[in-house]
């Protein structure tokens, strides 16, 4: 596990394992001054935002399936609510509610402490490629 968060795209942004149930999983994506997209706000900018509820919902995938299976994302819909509060880590909860034969069908949310005052919401499709 610590190999993990020191390679790839989701160890170079810091986003760690949180929480997962049946078909859904929380990742965390601790706030770092690096992730900032504009230094006067301090609020960090949409890519480790989109990276974070990408992991998060394609993880919820496996979950659900109760093992890995190639995949790639296929569609991706975030829409931002508010800005993150500068300081906080993100939270992503992605859930899986439905799988098919070829795609994955997910949602989720992030949020910066309060899951009822969310500042993303995503909607997205994984095709398998295997």
């Amino acid at each position: 596990m610590k190999l993990v968060r020191r390679i790839g795209h989701g160890g170079a942004l810091g986003i760690l394992y949180r929480s997962h149930g049946e078909d859904w999983a929380e990742l965390e994506l601790p706030y770092a001054e690096r992730l900032v997209g504009m230094p006067a706000t301090g609020i960090i900018a949409s890519g480790p935002i989109i990276s974070l509820m990408d992991m998060a919902t394609s993880l919820a995938i496996w979950i659900r399936l109760g093992r890995f299976r190639h995949q790639a994302t296929l569609d991706l819909r975030v829409d931002y609510l508010r800005p993150a509060v500068p300081g906080q880590t993100l939270v992503g909860r992605g859930e899986c509610y439905a799988v098919t034969s070829s795609v994955g069908f997910v949602r989720g949310t992030a949020h910066d402490g309060d899951p009822a005052r969310p500042v993303a919401h995503v909607g997205g499709t994984f095709m398998f490629t295997d």
